[in-house]
């Protein structure tokens, strides 16, 4: 399984729903599933987040996701032209580009797994994936 390593507060907020779309430097051809990974660092936090998110965690799988889509900003516009859906990436709060990472079904990984995260997109050890594919299988089957 692939990961994608995301700074707090922004890991956290995918993992609760709120955030749908990541913005990356950089593009990618890969579709599928995803871990996101909320890194350790603590540069974009701002005063209160971490009253606000008392359960924000980091340097640990939060969540997976469905990468569905990955977009330059600038050929939104045209996009949501020609197709009416994608003006939903454009309203969104977090769409800044140059890459729109677009994100579906998220499911939040309680407890958080923890392990060191990395540049890019990278490979999660095999018993890490199994570990979250278990735990979202058992989650799903409720």
């Amino acid at each position: 399984m692939e990961a994608l390593t995301i700074c707090q507060p922004y890991a956290h907020l995918i993992a609760i729903g709120e955030k749908w779309v990541e913005t990356r430097t950089w593009g990618t051809d890969y579709r599928g599933p995803l871990a996101i990974h909320a890194g350790k660092g603590r540069q974009y936090l701002e005063d209160g987040d971490d009253q606000a998110y008392p359960d924000m965690v980091f340097g640990a799988i939060v969540a997976t996701a469905e990468l569905n889509a990955c977009v330059r900003l600038a050929d939104l516009p045209g996009l949501a032209r020609r197709f009416p859906g994608w003006l939903r990436i454009l309203d969104h709060p977090h769409t800044k580009g140059p890459w729109c990472w677009v994100f579906r079904r998220v499911r939040r990984i309680t407890p958080p797994i923890t392990i060191n995260g990395q540049r890019g997109l990278w490979l999660l050890p095999e018993e890490i994936a199994d570990l979250i594919r278990s735990q979202v299988a058992e989650k799903g089957a409720r």
